[in-house]
C-alpha cells in the first residue's frame, strides 16, 4: 500500500464510527476516570503486589469462580506459562488446541522457557472435545481449554460436551486449565454462574482489557498452594511489578459493570447475525454466534474488501473492520467481529445495511 493511500484511511478511520468492540479508546480518559475512581473508594497503592485493594481485588474475582485464590499479573502469556511450568514441572508434557495462544501467538515460550513439550489435541475448526483425546497415547500432566475458542469464530462445547471433556482429562490423572481471555463471554454464552463453570477446572486464567476493557492485565486463579509458587515464577520472569496499581484499578472499575452488560452483548451479536443471514456474499462463523464474537466472511479478494469498507465508511460514517485476514477458498476474505459497546450503540439493522452496501 503506498503512504498516501495509507495515510488517507488513516484520516477516514479516525473521524469514522467503529462498530466493533468497544470503539475508540481514550487513554487520557481512561487515566483520568480511573484516577477519579480510586480517589472515590480510597485506593491504596499495592507494594509488589502487596496491599488491601489488590488483595481483595483477587478475592473477589477467585470467589466468582469458587476457588481459593488469584494473583494479578501483567499478561496473560505470563499468567499461563506459570501455570503450565507449574503443573508440568521440568520437561514436561501438555495437550492443548491446535489454535491455542500458546501455539499460535507465544513463540513457543513455553519450549523455550521451559523446556515442555505439546501435543496438539482436536481439529482446528472446532472446540476440543473428550473423544479428541482418544488420539494422544502419552500421558499429559496438563491439558489447555480455551472458552471460547477465537481462531474459530468463538465458538464454545456444548455444557454437557465440556463436562465430559473434563472428566476425561481427569480420568487420564490429568489437570485441565481455563484458558478464560475471553471467560466472561463465555458465560454470557452457556448462561451459567461462573462458579459452575470455574467447578470443571483446576486452574484458571482470565484476562480484564479484551471483554473488559480495562488496561493491560490478568490473574491466574487455583489452589492457594499453586498461587504461592506463581508468586515466585511471577518475581523470577520480571512481572512482579512495584506497583499495578494503575492497571488493577482500571479492571476492578470495569468488571462488574461490564459483565453485567454482556448477556446484551451476546443478543446483539445474533440479532446482528440474524440481519446479515440475507445480504448474499456474507457468512457469519458461527450462526448462530454462541458468544459476543463471530468471524464474517464476504466474497471479495483483499483489495475488494478493504476498498468497499472504505466507500461505506465515506457514506454512512461506520467503520466495520480494520483488516481482511486470507481464506482458504479464493476470492474470499474473513475478520473478527466482536460485539461491544462500539455495536450496541448502532440498531442492528443499521449495521445490515451497511454491509448491503459493502457487498453492493
Amino acid at each position: 500500500m503506498d503512504e498516501e493511500l495509507a495515510a488517507r484511511r488513516r484520516e477516514l478511520r479516525d473521524r469514522s464510527r467503529l462498530v466493533y468492540g468497544h470503539g475508540r479508546s481514550d487513554a487520557a480518559e481512561e487515566l483520568r476516570a480511573t484516577g477519579e475512581w480510586c480517589a472515590e473508594h480510597g485506593i491504596s497503592q499495592d507494594v509488589y503486589g502487596a496491599g488491601e485493594f489488590i488483595e481483595g481485588f483477587e478475592r473477589k474475582v477467585a470467589g466468582l469462580f469458587g476457588v481459593e485464590a488469584g494473583r494479578f499479573m501483567p499478561s496473560g502469556t505470563m499468567a499461563q506459562g506459570i501455570a503450565v511450568r507449574l503443573w508440568c514441572g521440568p520437561g514436561g508434557h501438555f495437550g492443548m488446541h491446535p489454535t491455542c495462544h500458546l501455539e499460535l501467538h507465544e513463540q513457543r515460550g513455553y519450549h523455550h522457557l521451559f523446556g515442555l513439550r505439546a501435543t496438539l489435541i482436536g481439529p482446528r475448526h472446532r472446540p476440543m472435545l473428550a473423544e479428541d483425546l482418544d488420539a494422544v497415547k502419552e500421558p499429559l500432566a496438563l491439558v489447555i481449554v480455551e472458552l471460547p475458542t477465537r481462531e474459530n469464530g468463538g465458538q464454545l462445547p456444548g455444557w454437557d460436551q465440556l463436562a465430559a471433556l473434563s472428566e476425561a482429562v481427569h480420568s487420564r490423572g490429568a489437570g485441565l486449565h481455563l484458558d478464560g481471555a475471553r471467560i466472561w463471554e463465555a458465560r454470557a454464552g452457556y448462561d451459567r454462574p461462573f462458579d459452575e463453570i470455574g467447578s470443571l477446572f483446576d486452574s484458571i486464567y482470565v484476562s480484564f482489557y479484551k471483554g473488559i476493557g480495562a488496561l493491560p492485565g490478568s490473574m491466574l486463579l487455583g489452589e492457594r498452594s499453586m498461587i504461592d509458587e506463581a508468586i515466585v515464577w511471577q518475581r523470577r520472569m520480571g512481572g512482579n511489578l512495584y506497583t499495578m496499581l494503575p492497571n488493577a484499578a482500571s479492571a476492578a472499575r470495569r468488571l462488574d459493570e461490564r459483565i453485567e452488560a454482556m448477556p446484551g452483548h451476546v443478543r446483539h451479536a445474533r440479532a446482528i447475525a440474524g440481519g446479515l443471514g440475507d445480504v448474499g456474499g456474507v457468512r457469519v462463523i458461527p450462526d448462530p454466534p454462541q458468544v459476543n464474537m463471530v468471524h464474517i466472511e464476504l466474497d471479495l479478494g483483499p483489495d475488494e474488501a478493504l476498498a468497499a469498507r472504505d466507500r461505506v465508511a465515506e457514506e454512512t460514517g461506520l467503520w466495520l473492520f480494520d483488516g481482511v485476514g486470507s481464506h482458504d477458498a479464493p476470492g474470499r476474505v474473513s475478520f473478527e467481529f466482536s460485539v461491544g459497546e462500539a455495536a450496541m450503540a448502532v440498531p442492528d439493522d443499521e449495521i445490515a445495511a451497511a454491509f448491503r452496501l459493502l457487498m453492493a
